[in-house]
């Protein structure tokens, strides 16, 4: 039986929930299917070992999680977030096993070389360093392939990393459509749910500024971050009174999705984020910028609408067409679906990594 085991330092965020999902697939599907990292996974199939990695200088915690990779000698190291990332690959060499290592995202103050994308942050003087050149010579010596959700970011990891074509493949993200269904469609005013990191490079506040200008819609916003109070102080304001409800993070986020007619995703810079997946599986249409791998999944116009990034206008434009046309909303809800079940789904995105891990395995 192939032992496979994901490694994470993390303990949330989208490529921990994205790791126990492909875990937990790969149960079903009877690999002996591993997880290893800080969060607990009780999943069926999956066996959960406990670390903890607290940052670059835990130098402890890297060699306890390095002790228990070799004792699990797995067939296949499959390495998630940047830290995992660094750490499985640093290793290779001792573990006697091929690494795959998925490029969730690209840092802030880099993201404008992924097409598509504008940049979310300043740059720093060791983002080149450490996320270009440390990446290719990092993944040069572990002979690692490097697994990307979007063909934007394999382009970026490419022409910007410089890794050479054959050590990168393009496996998007996908989501189970059992699991993410489409609710009735809720009664009163157009809801538009919009999710994620309340902060910087997500522009929740592009949404803000829509919806003040299109009166008869409100707002679930779901999540948390540094602009939370920001937040807070615009939803109070006489313009969007009444019609803004922050709640914070979720534990399980599908009810919020049912409550919804339209969900929104105003990011500057993305890869493939897990919630558009998750969103158009639930059968709402997308209020989407057209960055990173996004214009990948959401057709303009079938499933969705898409707006420019950092576009007030656009975005204030494309909500009031869909928060006024009811048809139109349940057509691209219907399309977005049907996009996650024949191209996005988690069945098909495991498909992809079963054939990452035949090839390195040889």
């Amino acid at each position: 039986m192939t032992r496979v085991v994901q490694v994470l330092t993390q303990g949330t965020g989208g490529p921990v929930d994205h790791a126990v999902d492909v875990a937990t697939e790969l149960a079903r599907r009877g690999v002996d299917s591993h997880v290893l990292g800080p969060r607990p996974v009780d999943a069926p199939g999956v066996t959960w070992h406990a670390t903890t990695v607290a940052g670059k200088t835990d130098g402890r915690g890297a060699r306890d999680a390095l002790a228990l990779l070799r004792a699990l000698r797995a067939d296949v190291v499959h390495a998630h977030d940047r830290r995992a990332g660094w750490l499985a690959r640093l290793a290779a060499p001792v573990l006697a096993a091929p690494v795959v290592y998925t490029l969730h995202g690209v840092p802030d103050g880099l993201s404008d070389l992924v097409p598509g994308n504008m940049r979310a942050a300043g740059r720093r003087r060791r983002d080149r360093l450490y996320y270009l050149t440390g990446e290719r010579l990092v993944t040069r010596w572990a002979r690692a392939r490097v697994v990307v959700p979007s063909a934007a970011v394999a382009t970026y990891a490419v022409e910007r990393v410089g890794l050479p074509e054959r050590a990168v493949s393009v496996v998007h993200n996908g989501v189970d459509p059992d699991r993410w269904r489409p609710a009735p469609v809720p009664g009163g005013p157009v809801t538009v749910l919009w999710s994620g990191v309340l902060g910087g490079v997500k522009r929740v506040g592009l949404l803000l500024d829509a919806l003040a200008a299109v009166p008869h819609a409100r707002a679930l916003v779901v999540g948390d971050g540094p602009e939370r109070g920001l937040v807070e102080r615009r939803a109070a304001e006489p313009a969007l009174a009444g019609r803004v409800e922050l709640t914070g993070w979720l534990e399980d986020p599908a009810p919020a999705y049912a409550r919804a007619h339209v969900l929104a995703l105003t990011s500057a810079a993305e890869n493939l984020p897990l919630t558009l997946l998750q969103g158009m599986a639930c059968g709402l249409p997308a209020l989407a910028t057209a960055v990173g791998g996004v214009p990948e999944v959401v057709r303009d116009g079938v499933d969705g609408l898409l707006v420019p990034a950092d576009d007030a206008a656009a975005l204030t434009a494309a909500l009031r067409t869909l928060a006024g046309d009811a048809g139109l909303r349940e057509r691209a809800g219907r399309s977005a679906r049907d996009r996650v079940e024949q191209s996005f789904s988690l069945d098909r995105c495991v498909d992809g990594l079963e054939r990452v891990y035949a090839e390195v395995r040889g």
